[in-house]
């Protein structure tokens, strides 16, 4: 006789990380929201908003792995759930922060896409070769290849910075470039850097 699951199993197995892992991914979407709303509003708290949630994410993003080495309890499914995670809070939300606070110009939607394109590409590569960078049994990775995307904070901290002194929409800093009828902010030039970073072979110790 075949004993049916339990109610609500697949929450039964979560492990402590796992849900701060969720949290990451809840913060995440709060950033968007705030973007969003800022979209609407033009009211300039969204923006410190939506980046107080990023930060949030990293937090929960740090905490997740600190629960589970202390713990010592991991699975291939709380590594799935951090990389999704990590591909909305700080992959999609900065693009769209970024495209919030003004880079809306054909060019700036190309470089925004790429850079998303670019966090998802370096997550997937870290889940595949996460075994082969391993130290054997202890299946700790020694490093990164490509910078982590939660670096990405970073560029948020920027366009936070930014919207405090006003620079955003139409005062985005380096103002605005034409190239064939299309419009490009330099500053959305930072995203191509990193996300050029996240998929170079950079080898970055994992402290």
């Amino acid at each position: 006789m075949t004993v049916p699951p339990k109610r609500f199993s697949m929450i039964r197995e979560f492990h402590l990380a796992d849900w701060f892992t969720l949290g990451n991914a809840v913060c995440g979407v709060g950033a968007l929201f705030s973007a969003m709303t800022f979209l609407e509003t033009v009211d300039v708290k969204h923006i410190y908003f939506a980046a107080a949630l990023v930060f949030a994410a990293l937090v929960f993003d740090v905490l997740d792995g600190r629960i589970a080495r202390w713990r010592q309890k991991s699975s291939a499914m709380g590594r799935e759930l951090d990389s999704l995670a990590d591909v909305i809070s700080f992959g999609v939300a900065p693009a769209i922060i970024a495209y919030a606070c003004g880079m809306q110009g054909m060019y700036d939607r190309i470089v925004l896409a790429f850079f998303v394109a670019c966090g998802v590409s370096r997550l997937a590569r870290y889940n595949v070769t996460a075994e082969t960078l391993s130290e054997g049994a202890s299946g700790k990775v020694k490093y990164f290849e490509g910078t982590p995307i939660p670096t990405s904070f970073l560029l948020v901290l920027v366009l936070g910075v930014a919207a405090s002194m006003g620079a955003v929409r139409e005062h985005l800093w380096f103002g605005k470039v034409a190239i064939a009828g299309f419009t490009l902010h330099p500053l959305v030039l930072l995203f191509a850097l990193s996300g050029s970073l996240m998929i170079s072979r950079i080898k970055i110790p994992k402290l």
